[in-house]
């Protein structure tokens, strides 16, 4: 299976100077753990990800939600995945950057975000059926 068969096409995208606050109601809205942050003139060249334990790290120290911006907190190292690679080169960049979300570029473009619920999503059926055939031996 492919990271293109297994992402989330709902693509949240925010900008650096949105409050962590703004950020964390868009992303309960939406039900997302993360948002791509688009550069300071709202191109796809500087994408970053802000992800709920961003927020939570913030809030958890004491800072202010409503005057946090999402640009102070955004990781703009970002491993990027590629529709077409499978769901382990996406679970081995996860595991080797110990990270839980990849942004999926396609032309430049952000297309979708995979997380690790989406990899347990479509590999818990597979795991299911393969057990099942060893026990029926």
């Amino acid at each position: 299976m492919l990271v293109r068969d297994a992402m989330s096409t709902v693509v949240l995208t925010i900008g650096p100077a949105h409050t962590l606050r703004q950020a964390a109601r868009l992303m309960a809205a939406r039900r997302v753990g993360a948002a791509v942050v688009l550069g300071h003139d709202n191109d796809t060249s500087g994408l970053g990800i802000l992800t709920e334990r961003d927020i939570l790290v913030s809030v958890g120290t004491g800072q202010d939600p409503d005057t946090e911006t999402v640009g102070a907190h955004t990781t703009n190292d970002v491993v990027f995945a590629a529709p077409g690679w499978t769901l382990e080169e996406a679970a081995t960049a996860m595991a080797h950057g110990g990270f839980r979300h990849l942004i999926v570029l396609e032309r430049d473009e952000p297309i979708g975000v995979v997380s690790v619920r989406d990899l347990i999503r479509c590999w818990a059926p597979v795991r299911v059926r393969e057990a099942a055939a060893l026990a029926a031996g």
